[in-house]
């Protein structure tokens, strides 16, 4: 992340052609830089060969490392080992860099509405009947998400086994070429004044930790609003050692089969044009196919390659490398709900820049001003919405997602503004409840069918109820109700908005508003802080590596059974630092020069 609230109606409804729009004026001036990143081609230009070593062209050899997803984790972990040895990131979506609606503030909701297949994000919807989204872009979910910056506590890190030197020593790394001060905007700082009001105390200042109280975080959004992603970290690459391919759909994982333990060989993937190819591993020891795609994708590319729980491989006929019933399995995701906070006056666009970490495990954040400027999209509900005047004469239960697309390509252009004001927002840290994922179909391009399961744990529904009951207070504060310039509203009226939004696929009940849990329940949001799916101990050793295989690594959130601090990306970067750098002393010891 991935705050996106306000999307998740937008992000399987709105007109593909709305992607088009935030790229007009001084926008279309964007341009990438081919000599910063000589390394960063065309997934076409490879030419691959399963007889020989070298390629034809003579530049497509074997690699020491090949890396699947040029995501959070998988460019600053690159970009580490390339300082040594051969890599190759295999990214299956195009470069954000001429991207508008990726680099700049303003138009991060038009990127996530954007739902066509170039797109940098891929939506989804969950068993659970929630909207949520991947990215399909070089830089990962740092290209789609609400640029908050903020680091894992001592305890996770301690949790994770992982060395508290070199942690603090790898997130510099990421900060130094990436993370910014924000400047407040009002509305963040009447939630600043209103958090501590109600007592979520102390006052912290400007920080990365994560330490209890009211803070305010880093972003990866510079000073101009122009977002800064895991892919320029690639800039500490030494160029003549990595090649990172877009446009690279990896199909399978390549093993050979013939010994005592699987071992992996290299790589099937398609380009651009659908033409497939092989890369393929070096036979030098250490050499390694590692696996950074994600939660959602880590483990799907597992399954589709022959590790995973055998019957679900056998339902789709995919020859059995290895049996795991762990692949997939202990899937979370962080629920969020949301109280919808009317102004009169104008607002401002910003993403998350202050943050609450309350005691009892709960973090409130806020998101403001979006669909405000022309040129972009004039909703804050999204078109599946009771808001959207022109959607609500169709009867809710027939707001199907292709029902939904025939109605918007009738009416694209008719959207419009339908509230003024915030999203004040709580995120459930450490969810007990769990899920799973499983496979649909051999389609790598596919969604594979995930499951969170969200409030399935009663522990789990008290505490939201206990989150919303604080959120209603810092609404209705003093200091926040001096900004708003609205009259005291009751909880119920406030919880009202959220309900009519209709923010989700789930059924709502009449009782929702009265009910604190059941409005839990019926208005549960994500905020893409997904993970698992691959988690240590059980799919992986403490050091990412595959159990049972030789040769195959997972580094990505798929291995967290939490997701760490307030919002996950600077670990998750961290972490492909981190990784990176243990690996390469593993192999090199103090020749590695890291």
């Amino acid at each position: 992340m991935a705050l996106k609230l306000f999307l998740f109606a937008l992000l399987i409804s709105l007109p593909t052609s709305l992607s088009s729009t935030a790229s007009k004026g001084k926008e279309q001036k964007l341009k990438f830089n081919p000599y910063r990143y000589t390394f960063i081609d065309k997934a076409s230009t490879f030419a691959s060969s399963s007889s020989s070593s070298f390629s034809s062209n003579g530049r497509d050899s074997t690699y020491d490392y090949i890396v699947i997803g040029g995501g959070t984790a998988g460019c600053p972990l690159a970009a580490t080992l390339s300082r040594n040895f051969s890599v190759l990131v295999l990214e299956r979506g195009g470069v954000p860099f001429t991207n508008a609606n990726v680099s700049f503030l303003r138009n991060f909701h038009i990127g996530l509405a954007d739902t066509s297949a170039s797109s940098a994000s891929q939506a989804f919807v969950s068993t659970d009947g929630v909207y949520n989204a991947r990215a399909r872009v070089l830089g990962g979910g740092s290209c789609i998400n609400a640029g908050f910056y903020s680091r894992a506590d001592a305890a996770f890190v301690k949790r994770a086994g992982w060395d508290p030197k070199l942690v603090n020593e790898s997130y510099p790394w990421v900060e130094r070429e990436i993370v910014h001060q924000p400047k407040l905007t009002l509305w963040q700082k009447a939630l600043r004044d209103s958090l501590l009001e109600v007592g979520v105390r102390p006052f912290n200042g400007y920080t990365y930790d994560h330490v209890s109280g009211t803070k305010i975080g880093g972003t990866i959004f510079d000073r101009f609003g122009r977002r800064h992603t895991a892919a320029e970290l690639l800039a500490y690459a030494n160029p003549q050692k990595l090649r990172v391919l877009i446009y690279a759909t990896v199909q399978k994982i390549v093993f050979d089969t013939s010994g005592a333990r699987p071992r992996v060989t290299g790589v099937i993937f398609k380009d651009e044009n659908g033409n497939q190819h092989q890369a393929l591993l070096s036979n030098r020891k250490g050499s390694e196919v590692i696996l950074s795609s994600g939660a959602i994708g880590s483990p799907q590319m597992l399954m589709l390659s022959g590790i995973g729980p055998k019957r679900e491989l056998q339902r789709l006929k995919i020859p059995l490398v290895l049996e795991n019933e762990h692949v997939g399995k202990g899937m979370a995701d962080n629920p969020m709900n949301t109280i919808l906070v009317p102004s009169k006056q104008p607002i401002e666009q910003s993403l998350i820049q202050t943050v609450g970490i309350t005691k009892m495990g709960v973090y409130v954040e806020a998101s403001t001003g979006f669909g405000q400027s022309p040129e972009s999209i004039h909703t804050h509900y999204g078109v599946m919405s009771d808001k959207n005047e022109l959607f609500s004469t169709i009867p809710a239960k027939q707001r199907r997602p292709e029902a939904t697309q025939a109605y918007i390509r009738r009416n694209k252009y008719q959207l419009h503004e339908a509230f003024n004001g915030s999203f004040i927002l709580e995120k459930l840290a450490y969810p007990i409840s769990r899920g799973h994922l499983s496979l649909l179909n051999t389609n790598v391009d596919d969604n594979p069918s995930v499951t969170f399961n969200y409030f399935k744990h009663p522990v789990d529904l008290q505490r939201c109820v206990e989150a919303i009951r604080l959120v209603s207070k810092v609404v209705t504060s003093k200091r926040f109700l001096n900004y708003t310039q609205c009259d005291k509203q009751n909880v119920h009226e406030m919880l009202s908005l959220s309900v009519k939004a209709n923010i989700n696929l789930r059924p709502k009940q009449v009782n929702d508003t009265k009910s604190m849990a059941q409005f839990c329940k019926d208005t549960v949001v994500t905020i893409w802080h997904y993970h698992g799916g691959c988690l240590v101990g059980k799919v992986v050793s403490p050091d990412r590596k595959v159990l049972g295989v030789n040769r195959l690594r997972v580094i990505d959130g798929s291995t967290f059974d939490e997701s760490p601090g307030t919002n996950p990306q600077a670990t998750v970067m961290m972490m492909g630092r981190y990784m990176g750098v243990k690996i390469l002393r593993k192999r090199l010891g103090n020749k590695a020069g890291v």
